[in-house]
């Protein structure tokens, strides 16, 4: 039970099998509640403008399987740096999918195979939002389009035989 005067605060608190009566004044109180709230706020401040949580993006990396797990990483890490962390932290629920080495994970964006020295500032992926990337096995990259395909893809032209 508790009660309250115009300046004290007093009631019974159990510790162990004892009821033991305090009295502590109003103000005690609010100086400690303000104090507690006061250092929260700082806390949260420092928290907010603290270059590894403001500059951090949020990966959801998603297996072929379709299991999926959220990383942060800094703008400056690159998609080898990203693919070894990966590796180097492999979630226990991936295990099944568990690779050899980080140098086969690839990274796969808006459809397109990140080579490793792409950063994800270079991207321009927002800071503090979770940006969705594939996560795959696989040995080597396809190669850009050249220009010459680029020409073939522009005007119709194909090599490509139809048999009948």
């Amino acid at each position: 039970s508790v009660a309250l005067n115009e300046s004290r605060c007093h009631g019974y608190h159990r510790y162990g099998n004892q009821e033991v009566f305090s009295r502590v004044t109003f103000a005690s109180w609010w100086v400690l509640i303000s104090s507690m709230q006061a250092n929260a706020r700082r806390i949260q401040r420092k928290l907010l403008t603290s270059p590894l949580f403001v500059f951090q993006i949020n990966l959801r990396l998603i297996l072929v399987s379709g299991k999926t797990k959220e990383f942060l990483f800094s703008p400056n890490d690159s998609a080898a740096d990203i693919a070894k962390h990966v590796y180097d932290n492999w979630p226990m629920d991936w295990e099944e999918e568990q690779v050899s080495s980080p140098n086969i994970l690839r990274l796969i964006y808006q459809g397109r195979f990140l080579h490793g020295n792409v950063t994800l500032g270079a991207l321009k992926l927002p800071l503090g939002k979770t940006t969705v990337m594939h996560l795959v096995a696989r040995e080597t990259l396809p190669e850009p389009n050249s220009q010459g395909q680029r020409n073939r893809e522009k005007t119709g032209e194909s090599n490509c035989c139809v048999i009948l």
